[in-house]
């Protein structure tokens, strides 16, 4: 039995139309490199034109995930799902089979809006399960592990549009069939079995003087406009270490071959080794779990990051680059799962996971620019300065707000159990206090 408002288990069904439809709210983000070749070798597309394009479609996907974003904390999740991967299918359709650049265009952009959709009806289901920490790496680990198979699919089948563009039409079809299965909010699923007067305690009007309910109130309108902060916060966050993290990542390249002599081959190298990385960390985070809370792990990720970002500006050695290079984009992919189950954790209702993928991609979308003119400008010394200044001036707001995101989780299991829903999956006796059992940093 689930308490009213409780997170939900993970379940097979829930489990593959969550993290199904996640993948799509990704899809363009992790397929670019592809696209524009396709683009490039395709419709003759000028390899700038073919990235402004690309551009235009993570922006596409950001805006829709922030406009779409209140839409699904409720029952709008499933409509908001099942409007953008259609429309992804399509636009994503059109490109695949388009006669000229402009219709490609054209689709690109649709398929960008969908998958905004997509994003944030994901973003919301996930934050409905339990344990977000092993939901954020579950999802990561799905994540990489389909991304991986594509970016082999792709070139085995020509890597031309129809490929490129055809193999997420059919992903976001069948994403499509498995939307009655997402995740409801909590309370929703709570509504049809519990009435709010039927699980309110009944009090003696004559012995709780009025003042009590009152003080009650204003306190839980205080929390939660600490929580609407901390949430609000977190988008801004978000956004701007994206906006680091992506600068590293769309100069790492120009930078290795310019500084340590890196050959095409060997960023090859570094795109599958970062790629393991990402497994790892998911399969790490999977491990743990909230065993280690959320500030601490990322905390220390943030400074580990920092680090390495000002390092590999400094580094002439090809392999001490290489391998620089791998454990910064380990400790990104670790650093993003935290963050997504930070999210999940200030609400249930998905109100702050829904437009997470849209605000980091605000952030992403610029960042080869900024990255390239920070290079110009400074240098790969002093881009590599600034963008770990990036992670060591978000350390301390990101630290203080995963707190209180498992503040806020370990009271909702508190208030779970007192209205007679499940004790915690992790272990505790049937009278142990939710505290022993969760960790708030």
């Amino acid at each position: 039995m689930t308490a009213p408002g409780a997170r939900l288990p993970l379940t097979a069904s829930r489990a593959v139309s969550t993290f199904g439809v996640a993948l799509l709210g990704l899809m363009t983000a992790n397929l670019v490199p592809l696209m524009i070749l396709a683009l490039v070798g395709g419709p003759g597309m000028s390899a700038t034109s073919a990235g402004l394009t690309m551009t235009g479609c993570l922006l596409a996907t950001a805006a829709v995930s922030l406009a779409t974003a209140r839409l699904t904390e409720g029952r709008g999740r499933y409509l908001v799902a099942r409007v953008g991967l259609l429309v992804a299918a399509a636009g994503f359709a059109v490109a695949a089979l388009a006669p000229s650049a402009p219709i490609a265009v054209v689709g690109i952009l649709l398929a960008g809006a969908g998958c905004g959709g997509a994003a944030s009806a994901s973003g919301a289901a996930l934050a409905a399960l339990r344990d977000p920490d092993r939901m954020a790496g579950i999802n990561g680990l799905v994540n990489r592990g389909i991304v991986t198979l594509v970016l082999l699919i792709i070139p085995a089948l020509g890597g031309g549009m129809p490929s490129a563009f055809g193999v997420p039409a059919l992903l976001a079809l069948l994403a499509f069939l498995t939307v009655p299965m997402l995740p409801p909010a909590p309370a929703q699923a709570a509504a049809g079995t519990t009435s709010r007067e039927a699980t309110r305690p009944r009090v003696n009007a004559d012995a709780a003087p009025a003042t009590a309910g009152t003080t009650s109130s204003l306190a839980s309108r205080a929390a939660s406009r600490r929580a609407n902060l901390a949430g609000l916060a977190l988008l801004l966050c978000f956004g701007l270490w994206a906006l680091g993290e992506d600068s590293l990542w769309a100069m790492a390249g120009a930078m290795g071959a310019d500084q340590a002599g890196i050959t095409d081959a060997q960023m090859g190298m570094v795109l599958s080794a970062s790629t393991a990385g990402g497994l790892l960390a998911s399969l790490a985070l999977i491990w743990v779990g909230r065993r280690l809370g959320r500030a601490v792990p990322l905390a220390v990720l943030l400074l580990l990051g920092g680090v390495l970002k000002v390092l590999s500006g400094q580094i002439d050695d090809p392999g001490l680059y290489l391998a620089t290079i791998i454990a910064w984009n380990t400790t990104y992919s670790a650093a993003f799962m935290y963050v997504v189950s930070t999210a999940a954790g200030l609400d249930s209702s998905g109100r702050w996971n829904a437009p997470l993928l849209g605000a980091y991609l605000v952030g992403s979308s610029f960042a080869p620019v900024f990255g390239a003119a920070l290079s110009e400008h400074l240098g790969y010394a002093g881009m590599g300065w600034v963008l770990g200044l990036f992670s060591f001036a978000l350390l301390v707001p990101v630290t203080l707000i995963a707190r209180r995101s498992s503040q806020i989780e370990a009271a909702e299991e508190r208030a779970a159990q007192a209205t007679g829903g499940e004790p915690p999956a992790r272990g505790a006796g049937a009278g142990a206090p939710v505290a022993a059992t969760q960790h708030t940093d």
